[in-house]
């Protein structure tokens, strides 16, 4: 989808704070700011994958359009650094709006807390113990135990994140599939996950929490001691990234989906 924001809106520049993001933005912002003459609604984010994170869930109540420029490693979530035609590339950039997965932990004192993950929810083994866990979609069954690392609840847009190091499956941006993907599996040794609908909602038990603990983690937010973790999809919610006419979100997974057929 092609967005045309350039003549109704506000842009602003938020940058890491690491040298290469500030020399970044401290470019971009006399490039643009001599060039803007209407009121922007995009946000210009200069950082890593892990920062693009950091500020679309930091400004979740507002209306805004995110363009990413990395200066990290892989970023994945970013568009490559230019100068040249970048008005025109912001103006012609394509429009994609993901959902967060809401995960709700119940922790060992019962205790209820609540955080949004973009790329993946993950629940790992808190100590020198492997998981014992459930994992049901509604209230049927997935698996009734896997004694794992833990396991991996991914959206399409973070499929090939951490899921990807795990061997989980890479899931096309407009599949409306959530992946699921064990840890590390150690009984039953060969279960490779399940692809569910993204409409489904996911809970996850610690079958032994006091000699078992775990941790559940909302891409980099961690609660210790989970006792039970819901997680569904909240469609309520959407996150509007813009990106480069040729380098979409979309085609960055087909690449990888391509790469791994290969391999």
């Amino acid at each position: 989808m092609k967005t045309n924001l350039f003549s109704k809106n506000k842009v602003q520049i938020i940058s890491d704070n690491n040298k290469k993001s500030i020399k970044i933005k401290n470019i971009i912002s006399k490039k643009i700011l001599k060039n803007i003459k209407h009121k922007f609604n995009i946000i210009i984010v200069i950082g890593g994958d892990g920062f693009m994170l950091q500020t679309l869930k930091k400004n979740i109540s507002k209306k805004k359009y995110f363009y990413g420029i990395n200066s990290g490693n892989y970023g994945f979530l970013m568009n490559k650094f230019s100068t040249k035609n970048l008005l025109n590339k912001l103006n012609n950039s394509k429009l994609i709006s993901i959902s967060p997965l809401e995960m709700n932990v119940k922790n060992k004192n019962n205790k209820v807390k609540k955080h949004l993950a973009i790329n993946e929810v993950s629940i790992l083994r808190q100590s020198r113990q492997a998981a014992s866990i459930s994992i049901y979609s509604g209230s049927k069954p997935i698996i009734k135990e896997l004694v794992s690392d833990g396991v991996l609840v991914s959206t399409p847009a973070g499929s090939t994140a951490y899921n990807l190091s795990v061997h989980g499956p890479i899931l096309s941006l407009n599949s409306k599939k959530l992946s699921i993907s064990p840890i590390s599996a150690f009984r039953p040794r060969r279960w490779r996950g399940k692809i569910i609908d993204d409409n489904s909602k996911i809970l996850i038990k610690n079958l032994n929490f006091k000699k078992r603990p775990l941790s559940a983690v909302a891409d980099n937010v961690e609660v210790r001691n989970a006792k039970t973790i819901s997680i569904r999809t909240n469609k309520k919610i959407k996150f509007n990234l813009l990106y480069d006419k040729n380098r979409s979100l979309q085609k960055k997974i087909k690449i990888e989906q391509l790469r791994r057929d290969i391999n």
